[in-house]
């Protein structure tokens, strides 16, 4: 079997001989228990591929359905006038550029159905083919929009932009409440969803079955699937990298499993880093390097957001369902998009807790924040990584402490609103870098930063304080005792104080006790 790697096309992968994860069963569900739906899934999660599955089975083409699921369930495979809206495929510039993509589809449409409205809006030429299509196939219409929401998205930092697309949009897809009687099945995906108030207030109808425990597994791969459909893969894949087939299960599991959609989730594989893992018998960072966060890093700036929160998020329900209040709090997106995923629930007070999915994700977005806080390029700041792991491990607390402060030093401050806040970001940021090739542990609170550092021969005790002295900093960690707990451990133990001076904007000084 091949790897069906960037291939939305249902109808091509089923000629092809490529590997399908039988989702069918799920798809019949949807058709036979509604009309109007929207599901949000992050990015390269297979939502094209649903919408194009859901075109071939609503065109009726049973013979590429062969072997799945919903043969045994199916008995009609009816054939209905379907419109494929997809906004996945342009780059949103400006409002003209919304405008010529819905006019490209609008146009074939009116190829099929007649175009006598060609001169009206783009919501009337929409509603009329509808119509057009109902009365001149005797069938109602099935309406499939893929990534409804990509022009907002693009046009996010640019208000009246954003205001112009809200308003098109909310026009073009409100035709869907207004030719009700004609429309058979309708599915909007997208990454987020733009509340009630915005985009869907014309269209109150859509059943949003993104959180529902029934569809959790419409799209991506549950691990009964991963187990079942990849045996063989999973076997080729360790013995490519001298690992055991339990060995190989854990190390996809710790990279790319741990997506929650609802407070009852199984673990959902991301399946576009599953695929790529298999096709090329290596482990990456596959769906992390498809797009890089850099919108969201500057938000997270902009909203003065505490990093350290990203291990240990809350939300409400509602806050994970809108992009509302984005510019005060960034955790809808974050969630919305896949860099944080559902961790746990409390049913009490309706509110979830969130962190990471997995490894692929937590190294690839924590490492995307140090060139965004610290000033360096990409290249820069792992290099300086390398270098700081190297001399803790090797005991060179002096480098260490040294090369802290080149951070600071290239900070460009006069973006830095909250120098308090700074410190324990960048702070955050490096120790969490470390964390994924040492054994590190913090907590912060009240400008105050404790770090223990353990690698295979030291273990590394620190305390920071802002304005006071790096003597004090060492202080605490005598009279509270933090290194008491490793003092039986063998591995030699280094107590480091140190200052950050809101004057020097920088580490001030430091002292080390062995």
């Amino acid at each position: 079997m091949e790897y069906p790697i960037g291939i939305q096309d249902f109808e091509k992968l089923r000629k092809g001989n490529y590997v399908y994860v039988d989702k069918t069963d799920l798809i019949y569900k949807m058709v036979k228990e509604g009309s109007y739906y929207f599901l949000s899934r992050p990015r390269r999660f297979g939502k094209s591929l649903l919408i194009s599955t859901l075109e071939v089975y609503f065109r009726g083409r049973k013979e590429f359905f062969e072997g799945l699921r919903i043969m045994e369930l199916e008995t009609e495979w009816a054939e209905y006038p379907v419109l494929h809206l997809d906004l996945n495929t342009k780059k949103y510039e400006n409002k003209s550029s919304l405008e010529a993509i819905l006019n490209m589809h609008l146009e074939i449409w009116e190829a099929e159905y007649g175009d006598e409205k060609k001169d009206r809006s783009s919501e009337e030429r929409f509603m009329y083919v509808i119509r057009n299509a109902f009365e001149k196939t005797g069938k109602q219409v099935v309406i499939l929009v893929d990534e409804y929401d990509k022009p907002l998205l693009q046009a996010i930092g640019n208000e009246a932009l954003q205001d112009d697309y809200r308003n098109t949009l909310k026009a073009f897809y409100g035709a869907l409440k207004s030719m009700d009687r004609y429309i058979k099945f309708a599915l909007l995906t997208g990454v987020t969803k733009f509340g009630k108030v915005s985009v869907f207030s014309d269209l109150n109808n859509l059943r949003d079955i993104s959180m529902l425990k029934a569809y959790e597994s419409i799209c991506g791969i549950t691990e009964e699937e991963l187990h079942s459909v990849f045996e063989e893969d999973i076997r080729a894949l360790g013995k490519a990298n001298n690992m055991t087939e339990e060995e190989t299960k854990a190390e996809l599991k710790e990279k790319y499993d741990g997506y929650h959609f609802n407070e009852e989730c199984v673990d959902i594989y991301n399946p576009f880093s599953i695929l790529n893992t298999f096709a090329n018998r290596k482990f990456d960072r596959y769906w992390f390097a498809t797009g890089t966060p850099t919108f969201l890093v500057e938000l997270m700036k902009s909203c003065k957001y505490d990093l350290k929160k990203l291990t240990n998020e809350y939300a409400s329900v509602d806050s994970l369902s809108g992009l509302e209040t984005i510019k005060k709090d960034p955790v809808s997106i974050l969630y919305q998009s896949g860099y944080l995923t559902i961790k746990g629930y409390d049913r009490e007070f309706g509110i979830y807790s969130l962190g990471f999915p997995n490894k692929e994700v937590e190294e690839g977005f924590v490492e995307s924040l140090l060139p965004n806080y610290t000033g360096m390029n990409n290249s820069e700041s792992k290099f300086e990584i390398m270098n700081f792991v190297r001399e803790i491990r090797t005991g060179d607390t002096d480098a260490f402490m040294k090369r802290l402060q080149s951070f600071f030093a290239d900070t460009p401050y006069e973006l830095v609103r909250d120098l308090e806040l700074h410190y324990q970001n960048v702070m955050f940021i490096l120790f969490k870098l470390l964390g994924f090739y040492t054994q590190a542990e913090y907590h912060t609170s009240e400008g105050r930063i404790d770090m223990v550092v353990k690698t295979h021969d030291y273990i590394y005790v620190m305390e920071f304080k802002l304005d006071g002295t790096a003597e004090e900093a060492m202080q605490q960690i005598e009279s509270k005792d933090y290194p008491l707990p490793f003092e039986c451990d063998g591995r030699k133990l280094v107590k480091l104080g140190v200052n950050f001076s809101n004057e020097k904007r920088n580490v001030e000084r430091w002292v080390v006790k062995f």
